[in-house]
């Protein structure tokens, strides 16, 4: 019997006529994804803090195929400002999204509070990517095939949420409020699928994990994560443009569902091409999602339309 063939870039279909808005965009997992996008025809707006570098990185996809169609924008989603204002510029230059990639991430940085006082990982990797997409979801429901993609991490299954100490004033481990975040963005993706379908909104909500890739997220990280992730595993670590193709295939493959957790299909999680993996049974608890919900909405002032 014949293997099936594993999914991989070639096999994206056509994304003429598609407008994806991919954050972290300038390296990365969202670089990889961005460009993978550009060349099978996708218009991509590149949501990046460092406009220099990301029009740099345009400039290369571009260099690779002429006539790529990128635009890029800034948006620092540690920053629930920038986000309000990138939401705003998205609607008044009339871009309507067919999909958001909630891609950026953060990675155990010494601890730093946000612009409005957040704990940098639970603000930068949830969220900055909740209130984008509760901004964005009615130009989202107008679009083809519209999804929200969310990165979350196998890492999630380790998570906790610290709610009596979401500043981690009281104590602060770096990995533990990564995997904190992490948690954060799987509650939210699989609520915000119940939502939709709840709602009968046109729009998908899907999960994906990149298993282990050599992204460079681990340079703001501390002691021994950067040590660890940095430099000792990283000749096991697949290319950025393998560790994109979850949500690369969350973002595009017709058969891809609502509330669905791609991941790499080999062992561990680490690598391997695009599967439908578990979630923790933590990250689908009905208390746990209403909790963070109405966390989030206090704290984002942002309101779901659903």
């Amino acid at each position: 019997m014949t293997k099936p063939q594993a999914w991989n870039a070639d096999r994206i279909p056509d994304q003429t006529g598609r407008l994806f808005v991919v954050t972290g965009a300038s390296s990365g997992l969202g670089l990889a994804t961005a460009r993978a996008l550009a060349h099978r025809g996708g218009r991509v707006v590149l949501a990046v803090r460092d406009e220099a570098k990301g029009r740099r990185v345009a400039a290369e996809i571009t260099a690779e195929r002429p006539g790529a169609s990128l635009e890029v924008r800034r948006l620092d989603l540690a920053d629930l400002d920038s986000v309000r204002a990138f939401a705003e510029r998205l609607r008044s230059d009339g871009l309507r999204p067919d999909v958001l990639v909630n891609n950026a991430g953060v990675l155990a940085p010494p601890r730093t509070l946000s612009a409005q006082g957040h704990e940098l990982q639970f603000a930068a990797n949830h969220l900055g990517h909740f209130a984008l997409t509760g901004l964005l979801l009615d130009l989202l429901a107008g679009g083809t095939d519209p999804r929200v993609v969310t990165v979350s991490s196998a890492n999630h299954r380790q998570g906790r949420f610290h709610f009596d100490d979401l500043t981690g004033e009281r104590g602060y481990s770096p990995m533990g409020r990564y995997n904190q975040s992490k948690l954060a963005n799987a509650v939210f993706g699989r609520e915000l699928h119940r939502r939709l379908t709840a709602a009968d909104s046109p729009v998908r909500s899907l999960l994906a994990h990149p298993g282990y890739a050599a992204t460079g997220i681990q340079a703001g990280s501390v002691g021994p994560v950067k040590l660890l992730f940095g430099r000792l595993l990283r000749p096991l670590a697949q290319t950025p443009a393998r560790g994109a193709l979850p949500q690369l295939f969350a973002a595009t493959a017709p058969d891809a569902l609502g509330g669905q957790f791609i991941g790499p299909g080999g062992m561990g999680e680490l690598r391997g091409a695009p599967k439908v993996v578990r979630l923790a049974p933590r990250a689908t608890d009905a208390e746990t999602a209403r909790r963070l919900w109405e966390l989030s909405e206090r704290l984002t002032d942002v309101r779901f339309a659903l």
